[in-house]
């Protein structure tokens, strides 16, 4: 006799698609701009490019809605899919033109302007609406300064209770003004149900646009469950002019902050560092006070960025130490352990491993070999008035200070340049260049000038 099969596994539950619609043909009217409002920068990167990597973590498909003739900001959503509002006629509208593209299962309305939403709160929303009984779901804050909010009014007053209604501040009485729960506008239901509810706006206002936010108003009166979820007042920051844009940068570079010094690194006075949104900064880098770092940038274990220091599309090897004031311009790589002092500036260029810069120095599309010392004042002229060029500088050689290295040019390994000279011809290894005018003295020569440039002055008055 054969014992039974083991019983089958249940079968996994069936995933249910989300979408995410981002609202991005805003023309940033207020804030005096040519360019469209989800593209200005925070931390060096398009506000709109947080909104939708966030959400690409949460949804499976997005579709940001765009405007005419914003090309650039199709292209900053690629590869998901857009659509035009040709008429910029409110945010229902805006919503609805992405209506074909909601698919199945839920559908979650998101700003561009609101680029912060994390995608745990994201999360939060979906997994809102989906409890059992929930029509819609929305986002609320209780923001420091409720100020002009909506005002989200619940049927127990508590953040946990059903919304009853959003009232606008110019509508509201004195007892809902009072009310903390502020809407954020944005909204997730059923992608069928939404259909319908974006269909059913109207347009009856002062500005004759269709609102958004009037679909929470049908789905009381439909009889759904609409419930809020709370996110923090960082996360909602809308952005509608520069003074607003400044708010955001400064909620992003506190995230910043935060996150690099949770993972090791030292910031000696955080709030005087700027870092943009794809800086590496490894375990044990000390960034001392008032350092920028631009796009682009990755700083190995141990180095140490002094201070006034501006470093941009670079890379700094472990134990290497730049500044103080000392500028780092994309394409420049920093060799393990290496120096780059104060005022100087390196572009297209790499500092072999131990190799020193120490003073007022210009190094442009340049290769220095390892433990190269270059002195004070030396400068790479890479350019002629139309072609760059390049200098080669070998390992072990020492640079004195005001040299001018005209590139082409290449430095062979132990070669040692004299201070003050011009080198306008490659050097071979270990020997010693000198390209500077012979110096002669004349006797008394100085005495006799003043005493002609001290008369002419007092001729002259």
């Amino acid at each position: 006799m054969t014992d039974s099969a083991p019983a089958a596994a249940p079968p996994p539950a069936a995933h249910r698609p989300a979408t995410a619609v981002i609202l991005a043909a805003g023309l940033g009217t207020r804030m005096k701009s040519d360019w469209p409002k989800v593209m200005h920068p925070l931390a060096g990167r398009p506000m709109l490019r947080y909104l939708i990597d966030n959400a690409a973590q949460v949804f499976d498909r997005i579709v940001v809605v765009i405007g005419p003739g914003m090309e650039q900001v199709a292209a900053l959503a690629a590869p998901h899919a857009t659509v035009i509002q040709h008429d910029r006629l409110g945010t229902a509208h805006a919503a609805l033109q992405a209506a074909d593209l909601f698919g199945t299962g839920d559908v979650a309305v998101l700003y561009g302007d609101n680029p912060l939403i994390t995608a745990d709160s994201m999360r939060r929303l979906l997994a809102c609406r989906r409890q059992d009984g929930a029509g819609l779901a929305l986002m609320a804050l209780r923001p420091a300064d409720p100020g002009r909010y909506g005002r989200v009014v619940t049927d127990d007053g508590t953040d946990g209770g059903l919304v009853q209604r959003i009232v606008e501040w110019a509508d509201a009485s004195d007892a809902e003004r009072a009310v903390t729960l502020c809407n954020a506008g944005v909204l997730c239901a059923g992608a069928e149900t939404f259909r319908g509810w974006l269909r059913a706006v109207r347009n009856d206002n002062a500005k004759g646009e269709y609102y958004l936010g009037d679909v929470v108003a049908m789905a009381v009166a439909d009889g759904r469950q609409v419930r809020a979820v709370v996110a923090p007042e960082d996360e909602l920051r809308g952005i509608n002019s520069r003074a607003e844009l400044a708010l955001a940068e400064a909620s992003v570079q506190r995230r910043l902050r935060h996150a690099a010094m949770a993972a090791g690194v030292t910031l000696v006075a955080p709030d005087t560092v700027f870092l943009a949104a794809d800086t590496v900064l490894e375990p044990d880098v000390v960034v001392q006070p008032h350092v920028v770092f631009g796009p682009g940038v990755t700083v190995r274990r141990g180095v140490e960025i002094r201070a006034f220091s501006h470093l941009e599309g670079c890379v700094v090897e472990p134990d290497a130490v730049i500044g103080p004031y000392a500028r780092l311009r994309p394409g420049a790589e920093i060799g393990t352990g290496a120096h780059v002092g104060n005022f100087v500036e390196i572009k297209a260029a790499s500092l072999g491993a131990g190799a020193k810069a120490n003073h007022l120095t210009y190094l442009g599309d340049a290769a220095i070999g390892a433990g190269t010392n270059v002195g004070a004042g030396t400068v790479t002229c890479n350019y002629d008035g139309v072609f760059k060029h390049r200098t080669t500088i070998g390992a072990g050689c020492f640079i004195g200070s005001d040299a001018i290295l005209v590139a082409p040019v290449t430095i062979g390994d132990g070669a040692l340049i004299a201070a003050g000279s011009v080198i306008t011809q490659d050097v071979p290894a270990d020997a010693m260049g000198i390209g500077r005018a012979r110096q002669a003295n004349k006797e008394g020569r100085a005495a006799t000038l003043r005493a002609a440039l001290d008369k002419k002055k007092k001729e002259q008055g």
